[in-house]
């Protein structure tokens, strides 16, 4: 791919965009053949990211997202009483938590970074095959896959639908086939756990979430953010908010990752062994804003690769003649009424997936509010 004058007047987006996609090589291939300078297709407003650089006044760094100590989950009451009140917290304040001491041993999420490094970083033939934009497949890799609508970000990701089943291993790539079940496995476990804990900090009971299907679909996202020549022109992935009910986030330590809150963007350190969790715009829908779907993104940088996989607990476009979704009926009062309409999951991947969206202006969810 031919780099780009950024002050070209007459350059061909959708040109440059097809070139990119027809190398199925991803960003990691203009990385690999020696790329020193940004295609434009990449570049994104310079007021937008300059005015949006990571936080750096004392207030911002001497703030963090809430840490949830799982590890006493089982001993008695009041500790159990303690963590519901800390996720009821973090779910109204921020939509965002780390959990620790989750049981997951820290050598299956080494693995699992591991691997999906080594997807991306095998030959570009072999994954060549995995190739695709046709979102309804169950396992696929590309750059961007919101490639037409959206601005074009530093990163390419594997896609991996991974619940509801059968799943057919042998769809997997085989160079991280193996851990991928495992790590799915511990997840599942992961996430009835918190679900539950999310069910009691709405007053709800334990099993509420996962009864209305909350953890039914998994749907797997392995991030690769190759070292970018010139970070401050782009990002890794830019402010969205996430669709499903919850995710689950692993990362490695490289950083980049930013929340937005309270009109501030902060910066999320990593924290070994530890799990990134956020509550996602079905979440919020469904509680009826009690729960908050944060904004985030993730920043280009100079140093990499950034390897971080995604588990989102949400059904997929597959899921036509799946559950309607609505606003909690215990959650609504007459002082509290809905907010929201009544609509399928899969409506949600349909618009983010199709349409332009700007979330500086607002969250796709106003196109469901009554």
């Amino acid at each position: 791919m031919v780099e780009a004058d950024h002050e070209d007047g007459g350059y061909d987006r959708n040109k440059e965009l097809k070139l990119l996609d027809e190398t199925k090589a991803g960003v990691k291939g203009l990385v690999d053949a020696g790329l020193t300078k940004l295609p434009k297709i990449f570049v994104h407003d310079n007021h937008k990211v300059n005015v949006s650089s990571p936080s750096s006044s004392s207030s911002a760094t001497n703030v963090s997202i809430p840490v949830i100590d799982l590890g006493s989950l089982h001993e008695e009451a009041n500790s159990r009483h303690e963590i519901v009140q800390k996720v009821k917290d973090a779910g109204e304040k921020w939509g965002f938590f780390q959990v620790v001491n989750h049981e997951i041993p820290e050598s299956v999420l080494d693995e699992m970074l591991d691997g999906v490094r080594k997807f991306h970083e095998q030959d570009a033939e072999m994954k060549r095959e995995f190739y695709s934009r046709d979102i309804t497949k169950r396992v696929f890799y590309n750059t961007n896959f919101n490639f037409s609508t959206s601005e074009v970000n530093w990163r390419d990701t594997l896609y991996c639908l991974l619940a509801p089943g059968p799943l057919d291993p042998h769809q997997l790539p085989s160079i991280c086939r193996d851990v991928i079940i495992e790590y799915l496995n511990h997840l599942k476990k992961l996430a009835l756990t918190l679900l539950e804990l999310l069910s009691e900090a709405l007053g709800l009971e334990g099993n509420y979430l996962k009864d209305i299907d909350c953890a039914e679909g998994i749907f797997m996202v392995g991030n690769y953010y190759p070292p970018c020549p010139q970070p401050e022109l782009t990002w890794g992935l830019s402010s969205h908010t996430d669709l499903g009910f919850v995710t689950i986030l692993l990362q490695d330590q490289v950083g980049g990752l930013q929340v937005f809150h309270e009109n501030q963007w902060f910066d999320i350190t990593p924290f070994p062994g530890a799990f990134i969790v956020n509550l996602g715009d079905m979440m919020q829908l469904i509680t009826n804003d009690k729960f908050m779907s944060a904004k985030h993104r993730v920043v280009a940088q100079k140093v990499g690769p950034r390897v971080s996989v995604s588990c989102s607990l949400r059904q997929h476009v597959q899921n036509e003649c799946g559950r309607m979704y609505g606003p909690i009926k215990e959650l609504v009062t007459k002082e509290n009424p809905p907010i929201y309409k009544e609509m399928k999951m899969s409506d949600l991947v349909k618009l983010v997936y199709t349409t332009k969206l700007d979330y500086d202006v607002s969250s796709p969810l106003k196109h469901f509010r009554l």
